[in-house]
């Protein structure tokens, strides 16, 4: 009876003195622990989905939107985002349970559990495109590789790849490298025929998309190209057509998305696990350009910020090569914000539409973000 009564009280005292360990075990990382509950999110691409990277980076204001009137209506402070409010990818982060996802470079971001956002202004899959200005897209991978290796420092390689294999990759990428040699007057377009500069382009992104996968990553969100040359800062670039679309870059748009589609069908047959979300971005753009009364706008085609035909000169906020510009009193009118972005109003209807598809059309395919976020078990 002594004997059981001192392995009771053996017992007893292990308990209490492991009990705190146990406890501090369990509370230590509140920010991976909190983490865990949502897959994370990993943004890459140009202006569409810059939150502020562009802050930080020795370039000029053409590539930069920290000067009012960006950032008008949601922030009332200019961010770093190409909009007067939210990007899509904001919006994203919302939808997925996740906090509005960081940019990369800006200081004091030291955790990487819920992801972060590589997104540069100006970016594009070729390092010529807009080069010395943005960050590339293999600069942005450069970047997550690091992500990765404080990953596996913080969480150990099993834990770190598990993340890694949950998390999204989402994508918004080549615009610029079609509309650079319009907007610098480059002559790369000469040395190239159209296919073989748009396959320069998809060379450039499937290789950061095998990069990625190599590291874990599965799952993955696209936008596909816009109707580039109806942007007003297009339009405007050819004043002898009176204003129409800038036919050649929109083709070469069309040739992007061709290619991109057909791309992610074969990653997803020779990738084992492989999953893509693939947005109809351009289609769906232009039907709120044409038809803006239907989805809640009233001018579709003009921005609110900028200034000339279209307000399609580049020069929102006066900080750029011309100073001049005008403003629209409410933003959420208008598809565009400025000459070659989006309104947040304009940007949360296309995230809506990322998010969950729709009953009536095949906007996105195979999966929706929301089918790789939380997969239907």
């Amino acid at each position: 009876m002594a004997r059981l009564i001192s392995s009771l009280s053996c017992i007893l005292i292990l308990t209490i003195l492991l009990f705190p360990t146990i406890c501090l075990s369990k509370t230590q990382n509140p920010e991976s622990q909190a983490a865990e509950a949502s897959a994370a999110l990993f943004i890459f691409g140009d202006s569409f989905f810059d939150s502020g990277n562009n802050n930080y980076i020795n370039t000029t204001t053409l590539d930069q939107a920290n000067f009012w009137p960006y950032g008008e209506t949601y922030f009332k402070f200019p961010t770093g985002r190409f909009s007067d409010g939210r990007l899509i990818s904001d919006f994203i982060a919302q939808y997925a349970k996740l906090p509005i996802i960081p940019p990369f470079l800006q200081p004091g971001v030291h955790q990487f559990y819920y992801g972060v956002n590589f997104a540069s202004a100006g970016a594009g899959a070729l390092v010529e495109t807009f080069q010395g200005a943005v960050i590339d897209l293999k600069t942005q991978l450069k970047y997550y590789n690091k992500v990765v290796i404080w990953l596996r420092h913080k969480l150990g390689n099993f834990e770190a790849k598990m993340r890694l294999s949950r998390a999204v990759y989402l994508f918004s990428i080549g615009s610029n490298d079609y509309m650079c040699p319009f907007l610098t007057n480059s002559t790369i377009l000469d040395s190239y025929s159209e296919s073989e500069y748009v396959g320069m382009v998809i060379g450039n992104l499937t290789t950061v998309i095998k990069k990625i996968y190599s590291r874990g990553g599965r799952k993955f969100g696209f936008l596909n190209l816009p109707p580039l040359g109806c942007f007003p800062g297009l339009r405007v670039l050819k004043p002898d057509k009176n204003g129409s679309c800038l036919e050649k870059v929109s083709m070469l748009a069309k040739l992007h998305n061709r290619a991109l589609s057909k791309l992610l069908v074969k990653l997803e047959n020779q990738l084992l696990g492989f999953k893509y979300s693939y947005y109809d971005f351009n289609s769906n753009l232009k039907q709120r350009m044409n038809r803006p009364a239907k989805y809640g706008f009233k001018e579709g085609k003009t921005a609110c910020c900028g200034t000339g035909q279209f307000r399609g000169v580049f020069s929102c906020g006066g900080r750029r090569i011309v100073k001049e510009f005008q403003l629209c009193e409410n933003p959420s009118e208008y598809v565009f914000w400025d000459s070659f972005h989006l309104t947040e109003k304009l940007y949360k209807q296309l995230a809506d539409e990322m998010w969950s598809g729709s009953p009536y059309s095949d906007v996105v395919r195979p999966y929706s973000l929301k089918n790789l976020f939380f997969p239907r078990v």
